[in-house]
């Protein structure tokens, strides 16, 4: 270091010498950001000449003006100029700030990068930053966040808490509606895209129009997910790391019935339906355990806390370098994650069977300049996930706890260790002669693990071709994606006890027996495979060019290639085949004078699923822009309205992507040649049986590409540069759905349902997106962002036989439109039945199917008669909300930061399973509220929550009906972050920037329904969402 100082020493008192003789002025500094870091490449200019120079890799800089009164100009892109007079001082040093909006200047666009104002598309794009929350799982942070997105969460298990999430809604009743996520513009699954680190992330776009998608094909038709990764920037290496932990717990969950309340309840609702039936549970028992005596006798258990943990501690770190010279830039990046899960695990097992999940990802990107023309990148990421868990999901363990009573028998029975009777296993307890569900045996009997590895690698040239004409370039890509499974299952036989009472000659005792034989050891190992491959290649011409200041003329050609092998075990030959799809795709732009924009696109794509005449299909769109805040009109709304954009666009995209895939190659048949069922008997005696033919599908070699008919109109209004808002309003006409027929008669001999391109859905809505960026000094800013977005569709056509009703056919109504009956009430006495119209047939026999207490239903057709003809559409779609809305803020105030966010969701709902939570049934437990807020004789509410008790499933109370549908409404406090950064002042070279935060994930919710966690919907006795808290250290250097 010394020498270096020396040498930089002398070289200044060499250009101070010159200096004398030469009159001039000898100037010095060193230039760095915000954070302290050094900035590369700065370029310093003396004002008014053409005299200037650049920075180090240091940022260093040494410059001789013509005087010591010169004004110098620091200008670095993605930072805000700056003019600083030097006023005779020989060591001038500078901070540069970044300037977020020059950063954003230029917008991702498909296959290249474009000028954000000549962008006509519905795009949206968060920064990256606004996307981190305590979560190991990206998708989560979707809802609210994203214009024109319609996300929601239904689980919070480890692992498998991907968000479902859709643009711009569900605008088909096909078979998929899933967007097309790309990162590096290699096609990835949803899972992958939960997985990455924000970290990583240098861009995250959001396509949602024909203009925006029509170049990625058939591919693009539900939308594009873009995220581009971060790449080396010139400079010494620059090291960022991040470490943190979490405490997680549920955000709520169900509240059951302890052991006594439940046997009081039991025996009322035995006797509500049948008064002289015999009591299950004594006097005795229900004192007894009300009275804490001997707990394996009298049991009372509380299942979810004997199988749960309340919390559970999470870790993760992120590293990251990037840097680089005038050749080679680089980034390179490790990341572990450790998740856990609440189960308990049973002392006298050997293994672990709570959810353990170890995640490490591993990146290098690197930019390589081979000449000034040439580039090439490469990048590479590597995800290893080791999972170990229970043999069944966490989520039906969760829901097992429902099906266990609290007062049967304990999770396991002890032993008298003076006892003759030693055991080497666990004493599982049942009753009777078993069969009797025992959550924590099912919990603990075995473990899953599974050992997955996703691998993306890409290679892509790029030349500029500026000495054939200016603006012209070409690139090419090659990416290839391996993804592999293994996965094994364990698990023993548990040994099931029970105790029955036994006369002995000192009176009655209580003895164990054995209910179940079981295994000492672990069985058979069962083991799953599964390996992945895609392929994928890309060829890009691009130009762009500004001719005579005002006419900016640009163009893009692309072609790619795109193969995928699955190898799945257990699947159709058909899914095991490759499947192929290759695209010829164009864009042509024009801008005029900043002020007026134009763009034609077009897909050319061909894929192999359809017949010859139908392989290829053609999607144009075309779209037009104009700032009229550009215009010399508008001037006297300058200082106001810094922004005002209009945007049009129209166009055609196609789906090939709508049918399974084991359903492929529509034009051929799927015919069984040895089809046991249809087989027939020959000869004299019948003795010769032969295997007949069985057709599975028809072939159809008119099936075809769905379409979808897009259009956008758009407005971006930016106020006092400070306040920018993003409005969309979309139509979307989604024809040629692929359908089955389901309206041929058995005469017409077909042994398997017909399908077609039929289907027919209108879709139309509108998002917004609110930005808002105010600096108030040095010391304090804040940036505000908040996003609504409202979806609907309607099935226009739809393959159905002619009903008598209309209100039965799906036409005219959502494609997730629930239906159900009308609940009116419960009955009130046998009266109200009698003077009511028949239901389900449940009068006719020889015993009522209903009483007093259970659901009354509306005849709406009025045939006086509750049957299927009165099931009508009722409620909001059902599962996915037609609004999704977020809003949140960040301000930062010298070394101090907090931000928060609020996510909601409206117009949707759901229905409780009343067969799954129906107290009593096979002496399932039974939820607080049952016991709250149930029908009795004494209390005949008719609109009480629980219907009349009973031990029995009552059909009657089990159909779906505006009873049990419930509204999907909520706002929730999704995240909230209070951060430090520690002085630099602490560090011996202040260079070190260190920051501390605290953060918490889902700490509030707001809702008219309280027996789960909302956002669960009719799942809420699967594994809930978690309430986080977050302690993280970042540290910067």
């Amino acid at each position: 270091m010394k020498n270096k100082f020396y040498l930089l020493s002398f070289i200044l008192s060499l250009l101070s010498f010159h200096s004398i003789f030469a009159q001039g002025h000898l100037i010095s500094g060193t230039i760095v950001d915000e954070k302290g870091t050094s900035l590369p490449g700065v370029t310093v200019v003396e004002e008014n000449t053409t005299n200037g120079v650049v920075s180090d890799l240091d940022g260093n800089y040494v410059l001789t003006t013509s005087s010591s009164v010169s004004t110098l100009i620091f200008s670095y892109l993605g930072f805000d100029s700056k003019q600083i007079a030097i006023e005779g001082k020989r060591y001038l040093d500078v901070i540069l700030q970044e300037n977020v909006e020059s950063l954003e200047e230029v917008q991702v666009v498909a296959f290249q990068k474009q000028r954000k104002n000549s962008v006509i598309g519905s795009i949206n794009t968060i920064k990256p930053a606004e996307l981190k929350q305590p979560s190991s799982n990206l998708t989560a942070s979707f809802a609210g966040r994203l214009a024109g997105v319609i996300s929601y969460q239904r689980s919070g298990e480890p692992g498998a808490d991907n968000a479902e999430f859709f643009i711009r809604g569900i605008t088909s009743f096909g078979t998929s509606n899933n967007p097309l996520i790309l990162i590096d513009g290699l096609e990835v699954s949803s899972y992958d895209l939960a997985r990455i680190e924000p970290d990583n992330i240098a861009s995250f776009s959001i396509m949602k129009d024909a203009t925006a998608t029509s170049l990625y094909g058939a591919r693009g038709a539900n939308g594009v997910i873009l995220v581009t990764t971060k790449e080396g920037v010139k400079g010494k290496a620059k090291v960022s790391f991040r470490y943190e932990v979490a405490q997680s717990a549920p955000s709520q969950t169900p509240e059951f019935l302890d052991g006594v309340n439940y046997m009081e309840l039991y025996n009322r609702a035995l006797r509500l339906r049948e008064p002289s039936a015999s009591l299950a549970f004594s006097k005795n028992k229900i004192e007894s355990t009300r009275n804490g005596l001997d707990p394996e006798i009298y049991p009372n258990i509380n299942w979810y806390d004997e199988l749960f943990k309340d919390f559970t501690l999470n870790r993760k770190f992120n590293l990251n370098v990037n840097g680089g010279g005038d050749i080679a830039q680089y980034y390179l990046s490790a990341s572990h994650n450790n998740d856990t899960g609440l189960l308990k695990v049973d002392p006298l097992n050997n293994f672990n069977n709570n959810i353990d999940i170890n995640r490490s990802n591993l990146r290098a990107n690197i930019n390589i300049n081979l000449t000034k023309t040439t580039k090439i990148a490469v990048k590479f990421n590597s995800q290893f996930e080791r999972y170990n868990g229970p043999r069944e999901d966490a989520e039906k363990i969760f829901e097992k706890v429902i099906e266990a009573n609290p007062v049967n028998f304990p999770k396991y029975y002890t032993f008298d260790e003076d006892s003759t009777l030693k055991f080497n296993h666990t004493l599982f307890g049942n009753k009777g002669n078993g069969g009797y569900p025992n959550p924590y045996a099912e919990m603990v009997k075995g473990y899953k693990n599974r050992f997955t590895s996703t691998i993306l690698s890409q290679v892509q040239i790029e030349q500029d071709l500026d000495f054939l004409t200016k603006g012209l370039s070409f690139r090419a890509l090659a990416a290839i994606k391996s993804y592999s499974k293994t996965e094994n299952k364990r698990s023993f036989t548990p040994f099931f006890y029970g105790v029955s009472e036994v006369q002995t000659e000192s009176g009655i005792e209580n003895k164990l027996y054995q209910v179940q034989e079981g295994t000492e050891y672990l069985n058979e190992n069962q083991t799953d495979n599964n390996v992945e491959s895609n392929y994928y290649y890309e060829f890009v011409t691009q130009y762009d060019r500004l001719f005579k200041d005002k006419h900016q003329i640009g163009g893009l050609l692309v072609f790619n290639f795109s193969e995928a092998l699955n190898t799945i075990s257990g699947d159709s030959y058909l899914a095991n085949l490759p499947s192929r799809n290759m695209g010829l795709s164009g864009r042509a732009t024009y801008g005029y004078d900043d002020r007026f924009f134009g763009e034609l696109n077009f897909g050319y794509n061909g894929s192999e699923k359809f017949a010859e005449d139908y392989r290829f299909g053609f999607f144009p769109s075309a779209g037009l822009g104009w700032i009229l805040s550009n215009e010399s009109f508008f001037s006297n709304w300058a200082p106001f309205v810094s922004l005002f954009k209009l945007k049009y666009t129209y166009g055609l995209v196609g789906n090939d992507n709508i049918a399974d895939r084991d359903d492929r190659f529509f034009y051929l048949s799927d015919v069984n040649l040895n089809d046991g069922g249809r087989g027939y008997a020959w000869g004299e005696d019948y003795g010769n049986y032969y295997d007949g033919y069985n057709i599975n599908r028809y072939s159809n070699p008119n099936v075809t590409w769905e379409v979808a008919k897009k259009t956008n109109y758009g407005l971006e209004l930016e106020l006092l540069n400070a306040l920018m808002i993003q409005v969309d309003y979309f139509t979307e006409n989604r024809e040629k759905i692929y359908e089955s027929r389901p309206v041929f008669p058995d005469t017409a001999g077909l042994t398997t349902v017909v399908s077609s391109n039929t289907g027919k859905v209108k879709s139309n809505g509108f998002d917004v997106a609110i930005d808002y960026n105010k600096s108030f000094s040095n010391d304090f800013f804040i940036t505000g962002r908040g996003t609504f977005t409202y979806a609907t569709n309607k099935v226009v056509v739809r393959n159905e036989p002619q009903y008598a009703y209309d209100y039965l056919s799906a036409v005219g109504y959502h494609t997730n439109q629930p239906r159900g009956y009308i609940a009116e009430r419960l009955f009130v006495d046998q009266e109200d039945i009698d003077n009511s119209p028949e239901q389900f047939n449940g009068l006719s026999g020889n015993q009522n199917t209903y009483l007093p207490g259970d659901i009354k239903y509306k005849d709406v057709n009025e045939d006086g008669k509750i049957n299927e003809l009165d099931r009508v559409p009722i409620g909001n779609p059902e599962d996915v909300p037609e609004i999704i809305y977020g809003f949140g803020a960040s301000m930062n105030y010298k070394s101090f930061d907090f931000s928060f966010f609020f996510q909601g969701a409206a117009k949707s709902s759901f229905f409780i399973n009343p067969d799954k939570i129906a107290p009593f049934i096979n002496e399932r437990n039974a939820l607080r509220i049952v016991t709250d807020n149930n029908w009795t004789e004494n209390n005949p509410d008719p609109y009480a929550f629980w219907p009349r008790l009973s031990t029995e499933i009552i059909e009657n109370n089990n159909h779906d009906s505006t009873w049990w549908q419930k509204k999907g409404d909520f706002l929730r406090l999704k995240n909230i972050e209070f951060g430090y950064t520690l002085p630099k002042t602490i560090f011996s070279n202040n260079s070190v920037n260190t920051r501390m935060y605290l953060s918490g994930l889902n700490l509030l919710s707001f809702s008219d329904f309280n027996l789960w966690d909302i956002e669960m919907a009719g799942n809420g006795l699967g594994y809930p969402p978690q309430r986080v808290f977050n302690v993280g250290l970042q540290i910067n250097f």
